[in-house]
């Protein structure tokens, strides 16, 4: 393993490397800690599987401790990580590609930067309840949007747009330039923008719907103040 401070490990990562290295599975287990949210976003945004992004995350993390050993600190521990969970994704494309008899397609677009942000804020009033049910069906919607772009633009929207990776992080992660991740970026907001604006005119008239808790609070409210008056 390359000393750390002639690679792209932090002191904090060469030592964690150092201890698994040695038989320490507890310093594993923090490794895995440290990185399991990151890494499991990217196998389901590149799989569209919560099983089978849980199954190859685990083979990754598998493959990860056979071969720290080897590390060689060239790259950061993260992004070493994140190209075996990539690895071992694309594995498993490549099998149900031939048994399906497809290839993935990945496509590229011009280069500019969106905002995109629909997720609605916390909030802790009355409403919290009705808040939290909306927040989850807009989540849901969401991630059915997402799975629905082509695999490469999945991957870099949720390691720049969830993740908050840089654009040179993402570009070491997944192995292309930094210009396909500007590109890539881009194109997937545009379609995930797209495919909202397509579903909000298709829900119409159930949007804003007026009823339960909002509909009792103003009732309540204006018979109270009635009986005020």
């Amino acid at each position: 393993m390359a000393d750390a401070c002639s690679s792209g490990l932090t002191d904090g990562d060469a030592e964690i490397v150092r201890r698994i290295v040695a038989g320490d599975v507890a310093a594993f287990e923090l490794l895995m800690r440290r990185h399991n949210r990151r890494l499991y976003r990217l196998a389901r945004a590149t799989l569209r599987n919560d099983a089978e992004a849980q199954d190859a995350l685990q083979d990754a993390y598998l493959n990860a401790f056979r071969a720290l050993e080897h590390f060689r600190g060239d790259a950061s521990l993260a992004t070493w990580l994140s190209r075996l969970v990539l690895n071992e994704c694309f594995a498993r494309i490549r099998r149900e590609a031939r048994r399906q008899n497809i290839m993935p397609r990945l496509l590229d677009s011009p280069d500019e930067q969106m905002f995109f942000d629909m997720m609605p804020s916390n909030t802790h009033d009355d409403n919290a309840p009705d808040q939290a049910a909306s927040r989850a069906e807009i989540r849901a919607l969401l991630e059915r949007k997402l799975d629905a772009l082509p695999v490469g633009f999945r991957t870099v929207f949720v390691l720049r747009s969830v993740e908050e990776m840089s654009i040179e992080e993402t570009a070491q992660s997944l192995g292309i330039p930094e210009s396909t991740v500007r590109s890539r970026h881009f194109r997937a907001r545009q379609m995930l923008r797209d495919a909202l604006a397509d579903e909000v005119e298709r829900m119409g008239p159930e949007l804003f719907e007026f009823g339960g808790r909002y509909c009792d609070h103003v009732v309540e409210a204006v018979l109270a103040r009635l009986r005020q008056s």
